[in-house]
């Protein structure tokens, strides 16, 4: 019974410690804040999120692996317990391809492509530029 009850705190505190590591990652935003356009000033990459949930891309990567895209899809707001993110439903893509990523909330007019590890990230601002 000793082994149980030490396995149990183990995975409480694990839980809490990835729950404070996600909270630290993600904003939690309003929905209505989210259409508009989103700049990566190096990079060049744009992305619009209209408020009719369609999704245009131009020139970008979602992971450091690939070449930048443009793409355009529907976008949705998934709003989580853990982390707030916009979900990305590309149109376009065939069996084997990647058709949907999520693009994570930073609040403040941000948002975010991220490794799940941390190991990279691609931040976009909110602009007012057309």
């Amino acid at each position: 019974m000793g082994k149980l009850t030490s396995g149990r705190r183990f995975a409480a505190a694990l839980l809490a410690v990835s729950a404070v590591l996600t909270a630290g990652c993600a904003a939690r935003v309003d929905a209505a804040d989210l259409p508009g356009l989103y700049r990566d000033k190096e990079s060049g990459g744009e992305i619009r999120l209209d408020p009719d949930g369609t999704f245009t891309a131009t020139a970008l990567t979602m992971d450091p692996d690939t070449a930048p895209e443009d793409l355009h899809g529907k976008w949705e707001f998934v709003d989580s317990s853990g982390s707030d993110f916009v979900y990305l439903d590309i149109a376009g893509r065939g069996i084997g391809e990647v058709s949907g990523v999520q693009l994570y909330t930073r609040g403040g007019g941000k948002v975010a492509f991220s490794e799940p590890d941390g190991s990279w990230s691609l931040t976009l601002t909110k602009t007012t530029e057309k």
